[in-house]
């Protein structure tokens, strides 16, 4: 006996997929997929390559909002497929169009180069240096203190580049490092026990650094984690500013 949820029927009509395939010069192509209760859109894109074209490319791991990997352009929003139900994004005529992540080279169809995205996180000195070894004690971080509560509020970042791929910014200026590099730089400037503070405002105090957003905040309103890296970067304005008055750039 089948104990499934029942569909309507109007749900029940198959899902129309735009799926984009190729690489820049590509095209959408479409495709009819059975719908089903609870469906997200990477179970849509899974189907499609298993039962219809074997050689779409895209990416994913976890299926369940930790790695970020499976990140794709849904009706023209960076989303996680993982976590985006078909019946939240899915039109009146039962359609939906996948894309790959923008602001990043195209590999093939939905795989996108996310080289630059992690070189501008090294660019923003997003590598954590301490002092200590492991003969030292353990260093003591109060976590209440301003600067970790700081830190705190923009540690969860799992580098799936929703942010990076929404950020107009990014898409004007290609040098720009981008909301998700200024955000990892920001939870490193509050940790007291790194010791490149210094050569880290300087990386993001530069005509590609923290000045150039324009605080539209689509970095913040589509991160899946609910992170603002909108309010990192305003952050980061000020202790570069704070610096550059002390002379310390």
């Amino acid at each position: 006996m089948d104990t499934s949820p029942s569909l309507s029927s109007a749900s029940a009509l198959p899902l129309k997929v735009s799926v984009w395939r190729g690489r820049a010069d590509g095209e959408f192509s479409h495709y009819e997929v059975p719908r089903q209760a609870s469906q997200t859109v990477l179970d849509v894109i899974s189907y499609i390559q298993k039962h219809l074209e074997p050689s779409l490319g895209y990416r994913f791991a976890c299926r369940v909002g930790m790695c970020g990997s499976c990140a794709m352009t849904v009706n023209g929003k960076a989303r996680w497929t993982c976590r985006t139900h078909v019946a939240k994004v899915v039109d009146a005529q039962g359609g939906i169009e996948v894309a790959p992540l923008a602001n990043l080279p195209l590999v093939k169809d939905l795989v996108t180069d996310m080289t630059v995205f992690f070189d501008k996180w090294a660019a923003a000195k997003g590598q954590f240096q301490g002092d200590r070894t492991r003969h030292d004690d353990f260093a003591q971080v109060a976590p209440a203190s301003a600067e970790r509560v700081a830190a705190n509020a923009g540690i969860e970042c799992i580098g799936c580049a929703v942010c990076y791929a929404s950020c107009d910014v990014v898409g004007w200026r290609p040098d720009y490092l981008g909301p998700a590099a200024m955000n990892r730089a920001w939870t490193l400037v509050n940790d007291v026990r790194d010791v490149q503070q210094r050569e880290r405002l300087r990386a993001v105090a530069g005509d590609a650094g923290c000045h150039a957003c324009h605080t539209q905040g689509s970095c913040t309103e589509n991160c899946p984690k609910h992170l603002s890296p909108t309010l990192s970067i305003a952050g980061l304005k000020r202790a570069v500013g704070r610096a550059a008055v002390r002379g310390q750039l």
